[in-house]
C-alpha cells in the first residue's frame, strides 16, 4: 500500500467514524447517508484509491477537470457514480450530461432545459437536485455585477419560494429525474441554524414527486449539523483528501 493510499484509508475511516457518531446522536441509521468525496484539484488516482476502499460516489465542481477525470477513471475500468456539485453554465450542460449521474446545483429553468436536451442527446437519465439559497440576504450567483466581479462571494441557489417551480420543471423534462434538494450553509452562520429548515424545504420538493427525498447538505466542517437536520448526501472534500492544491490530473 502506498503512502497516499494509506493516508486516504485513514481519512476515510475517520470520516466514517464521524458520520457514525453524528447518526448515533441524531438517532439515524448510517446506511441512510451517502458520502460524496469531492475530489476537485485531486488526481484520478485518488478517486481510484478511494474506490478500492469501498467509496462509490465522487463529486466535482468544474466541468473541464471533471470530464477529464471521469474519462481517466472510466479508462481504468472502475465504475463510480459522479455528482456535479458546482455552479453550472448552460453551455457546459452537454459535457456534464456525458459523465455525471447527479447534478446537485440546478437553480434555473434555462439550465433545466439545457440539461434535459443534453441528457436526451446522450441517451442517459440525469438525476437533478434543486439548490436552495439558505441566505435570506444573499445574492444569487446568476445576479449581474456581483457574479461577474466577485464570484467567490456570490451565492448559488433559488429562494425557498421558487423551489416548487424549478422542481416541477425538472419533473416535466424528459431525460431528467427529480432527486431532491441541495443546500450550502451560508458563510459566517451557525450551520445548525442554517440547516434547520431542510426537512421542511425537502417537503416542498416531495410535493412535486414524493420519491424525491434526497437532501445534499453538509461538508467537512459541518457534516454533524447536516446529519442532525436530515441530510442524506454529504459532500466531503478536505476531511477525506486534505487541503486543496493546484489541479493535477
Amino acid at each position: 500500500m502506498s503512502e497516499r493510499h494509506a493516508e486516504l484509508a485513514a481519512s476515510l475511516a475517520a470520516t466514517r467514524s464521524r458520520v457514525g457518531a453524528a447518526c448515533a446522536a441524531a438517532g439515524r441509521d448510517p446506511a441512510g447517508i451517502t458520502l460524496v468525496a469531492v475530489t476537485k484539484t485531486y488526481p484520478a488516482s485518488d478517486v481510484l484509491a478511494l474506490a478500492s476502499l469501498g467509496l462509490t460516489d465522487f463529486g466535482e465542481n468544474r466541468d473541464q477537470e471533471a470530464a477529464a477525470k471521469a474519462a481517466a477513471v472510466a479508462a481504468a475500468g472502475q465504475p463510480v457514480t459522479w455528482h456535479f456539485v458546482g455552479q453550472l453554465q448552460t453551455n457546459k450542460a452537454h459535457s456534464v450530461a456525458g459523465y455525471a449521474d447527479f447534478v446537485h446545483s440546478v437553480d434555473r429553468i434555462r439550465l433545466v432545459r439545457a440539461l434535459g436536451t443534453a441528457a436526451r442527446a446522450a441517451g442517459r437519465d440525469l438525476t437533478c437536485l434543486v439548490q436552495v439559497n439558505l441566505d435570506a440576504g444573499g445574492t444569487s450567483y446568476h445576479s449581474g455585477a456581483l457574479a461577474a466581479e466577485r464570484p467567490e462571494l456570490a451565492r448559488g441557489g433559488v429562494p425557498p419560494d421558487k423551489l416548487a417551480g424549478i422542481a416541477a420543471a425538472i419533473e416535466a423534462e424528459e431525460g431528467l429525474r427529480l432527486g431532491g434538494l441541495m443546500a450550502v450553509a451560508p458563510r459566517g452562520t451557525d450551520a445548525r441554524t442554517a440547516f434547520a429548515p431542510l426537512r421542511q424545504l425537502s417537503g416542498v420538493i416531495q410535493s412535486v414527486n414524493a420519491s424525491a427525498t434526497l437532501i445534499s447538505a453538509g461538508m467537512s466542517s459541518d457534516l454533524e449539523a447536516a446529519v442532525e437536520c436530515g441530510a442524506t448526501h454529504l459532500r466531503i472534500g478536505t476531511a477525506l483528501l486534505g487541503d486543496r492544491r493546484l489541479p493535477v490530473l
